[in-house]
């Protein structure tokens, strides 16, 4: 066993990890944290996407001690300190891109990373950019629409214009 301190969203947050347990059962069994998905375990279908230190990454495959001392973003901490939404968050109830809600939590967060890199993409480099979040609902019109929009309402507001995960929010243990 090893002792790990994760930064998750915004907050210092100590855990005790096994070598090879991931960083997706230490954020939902350890820290209750369950709006992060398991959908394959096997890094496919994107629903366990979470944000390490503002890059989207698959935690069913991370483990947790390579995340030791760096900022993690779950869906949990993508709306600012006052609640409101992240614009793709609201993007996405407002155009319906969702259905069941199962790749939400990590089709938001790979979107979050995409606009944060590149505020005005086109309708392929969004469909890319999400390549590794599988839906099975929606047939992606939806959420491509609301990628967009997001995207569009980034650039007109400047919200979220630092990228997810590099807030510099004050630090509070767990």
């Amino acid at each position: 066993m090893q002792p790990v301190t994760l930064v998750v969203n915004g907050d210092e947050r100590e855990a005790v990890v096994e070598p090879l347990q991931t960083l997706l059962s230490v954020l939902r069994d350890s820290l209750g944290l369950t709006g992060t998905k398991e959908g394959c375990g096997t890094g496919y279908c994107g629903a366990c996407t979470v944000l390490v230190d503002g890059e989207p990454v698959n935690a069913c495959l991370f483990p947790a001690v390579d995340a030791d001392r760096r900022d993690v973003t779950t869906i949990e901490g993508l709306a600012d300190d006052e609640g409101e939404l992240h614009p793709v968050q609201a993007a996405f109830i407002e155009q319906f891109g969702l259905q069941c809600g199962y790749c939400t939590p990590g089709m938001i967060l790979a979107a979050a990373s995409l606009i944060a890199d590149n505020p005005q993409p086109s309708d392929e480099q969004i469909r890319a950019g999400l390549a590794g979040n599988i839906c099975r609902c929606t047939g992606y019109q939806s959420i491509v629409a609301a990628v967009t929009q997001a995207a569009n309402q980034v650039r007109a507001t400047g919200r979220a214009g630092q990228r997810p995960g590099r807030r510099g929010r004050v630090r509070a243990r767990a």
